[in-house]
């Protein structure tokens, strides 16, 4: 049902703004006149359906607000309620007004015809692709609350990692940004001031110095340029390796490198392993369980790990064969899964690891600031080192010509 946007007069001529549910506009204003509202506009509220290579600023609808919706769709159609009914209820309770217009759209849209997945895929801003995916494996084999549900869970594990990682790198953030700023004020302030001093000295000055000076008057001169090419480079990126190629490399790489490696490995394997047993242990098919664990996992490479082992159990083979082959997931994982299949019991299987590899994430975040540290403190040291270095040589020799 559309979502109308209003302004008008109440019976006590106070000015009021609201949204009001109708089938059109014409039903809209019927039920404010029978509210006695005197109208000065109305519009429909309509959301905003960018594309995903579309550069937005913010999000509207936040990683809360979509878990409690998720979880709230899931349980309405697990008790049996159309899917039109329960898209209209969440509409009704929305608190978000961006939410409630995009789950109005969404019920029109299904209303229509048109498939969930079909229809969350028009906001791709607000429902990725692994959620349009994971809700079409849903659908197809019939198993959509208990895929929504997942989600619910997989989406507030999403927050719960976000803020441990944003938790362990205030510290740093905080430094970086302090130093960045302390080193600013220096060689735009001090740097400048102490030049003078130098020029009257008449003598070759030590290379330390000059590209302290130098690096001053570059940034003085052109700090607008420095900024411009950090926010070039950084859209860049994010279009190298959001797609094809760009995200090959980008992915293989963050699997080399020496702390974030592990984790990304942990953090994958953790969610590969905890979705899969849920989704086996309610019955959904194996085959259909691997389509929707592919696209849980946000590594390319361990994603083709993933779709190779579904093609082999497809063709009768085992899980554990094509993971060990890959060479991506650990050994032990490895080696349980196989366990579990030959033994029967998979889906618990499957559950220790997860849960054991949930742990070492854990563990791996709240070590993580503890590292950061000193590697934090070493660098600002240096920087700081390196540039008193370069102004009190130069001065000391002034001292000793006097």
């Amino acid at each position: 049902m559309p979502i109308f946007e209003y302004r008008g007069l109440d019976p006590r001529g106070k000015e009021v703004k609201s949204t009001i549910n109708s089938e059109s506009i014409t039903q809209a204003k019927q039920k404010l006149k029978a509210l006695r509202v005197m109208l000065i506009d109305i519009k429909e509220q309509k959301a905003n359906t960018q594309k995903k290579g579309d550069i937005s600023f913010g999000k509207a609808v936040s990683i809360q607000d979509l878990a409690l919706m998720t979880r709230q769709l899931s349980t309405l159609i697990k008790a049996k309620i159309q899917i039109v009914e329960a898209l209209q209820a969440l509409t009704d309770q929305a608190d978000n007004p961006k939410l409630k217009v995009v789950l109005s759209e969404i019920r029109q849209k299904v209303n229509e015809g048109s498939s969930l997945a079909a229809s969350f895929a028009d906001y791709p801003k607000i429902f990725d692709n692994v959620y349009v995916n994971m809700v079409e494996a849903g659908e197809s084999s019939g198993t959509l609350h208990i895929v929504l549900l997942r989600l619910a869970d997989f989406t507030e594990a999403q927050l719960r990692l976000k803020n441990k990682i944003r938790g362990a790198m205030i510290y740093p953030v905080i430094m970086t940004t302090f130093g960045s700023l302390m080193m600013g004020i220096i060689f735009v302030v001090v740097i400048p001031k102490i030049t003078k001093i130098f020029i009257t000295m008449k003598r070759e000055l030590p290379v330390p110095t000059k590209i302290c000076i130098w690096i001053s008057g570059f940034i003085k001169g052109y700090w607008w340029a420095v900024i411009l090419a950090v926010v070039l480079f950084w859209i860049f990126f994010q279009k190298y390796t959001s797609k094809g190629k760009g995200e090959s490399h980008w992915h293989k790489l963050l699997l080399k490198l020496p702390v974030i490696g592990e984790l990304v490995t942990m953090i994958n394997v953790s969610r590969f392993c905890s979705t899969l047993a849920t989704l086996l242990n309610s019955g959904v098919p194996i085959l259909v369980a691997m389509k929707i664990v592919k696209n849980l996992i946000g590594n390319v490479h361990m994603q083709k790990a993933v779709d190779e082992a579904k093609v082999n159990i497809a063709e009768g083979g085992s899980l554990a064969g094509p993971l060990a082959k890959s060479r991506l997931f650990p050994s032990m994982v490895t080696h349980m899964v196989n366990l579990g299949e030959k033994s029967g019991e998979l889906e618990p299987m499957l559950e220790i690891i997860a849960e054991n590899y949930q742990e070492q994430v854990d563990a791996k975040l709240s070590g993580l600031t503890s590292v950061l540290e000193p590697v934090m403190m070493m660098g600002m040291g240096a920087a700081v080192g390196f540039i008193v270095f370069s102004v009190v040589v130069p001065l000391m020799n002034l001292n000793t010509l006097r």
